[in-house]
């Protein structure tokens, strides 16, 4: 039984996933749009969030930090983008270059927003071959807030008509 197990183990062991985790979070960062399972987009959300709110920090460790969980330590280049200028710039697959990316135009983006920094929006088109579910991991536009539903104002309370008392009409004065 699967009691208080916290996490999803898509089938895969531990290091499997975390490689997993580590080329869905590279392609999403290089095409800031991916198409992937539901259940894939769902486990890597987090890995990807805390990578971002990490890139935030924009120091030396976090940099560090970010390297550590995102490749191996023999392409580690720990420099700002500002110290390679004088370099030609890295090859588009590189890791270094999606770092910078990463540092340098993704996270000052939500630097104001307190994470949710990824929508999973889910296609009507199944997966050929196993008819898997699919959907779009994409990082949430700068600007966009939720909507907050307006609830329409709660109507007046309905209370009963109080009983109207008419002064009674006598007998003896004429109606009109």
């Amino acid at each position: 039984m699967r009691h208080l197990k916290a996490g999803r183990r898509l089938n895969r062991n531990a290091s499997h996933r975390l490689a997993l985790y580590r080329n869905l979070t590279l392609a999403l960062i290089r095409h800031e749009r991916i198409i992937t399972t539901v259940a894939k987009a769902k486990a890597a959300r987090p890995f990807i969030e805390k990578l971002i709110t990490l890139a935030r920090k924009n120091t030396l460790h976090a940099r560090r930090m970010v390297l550590a969980r995102l490749g191996p330590p023999s392409k580690a280049e720990v420099r700002p983008i500002d110290a390679m200028a004088n370099k030609e710039k890295p090859p588009e697959g590189d890791l270094r270059h999606v770092i910078a990316k990463l540092f340098n135009e993704i996270a000052p983006k939500y630097i104001d927003r307190p994470g949710g920094y990824l929508r999973i929006l889910k296609r009507t088109e199944r997966r050929l071959g196993d008819a898997g579910e699919t959907a779009f991991l994409e990082f949430v536009k700068p600007g966009d807030r939720p909507a907050r539903k307006k609830s329409a104002p709660a109507p007046a309370p309905v209370t009963a008509p109080a009983p109207v008392s008419a002064p009674e009409a006598t007998s003896n004065q004429p109606t009109a």
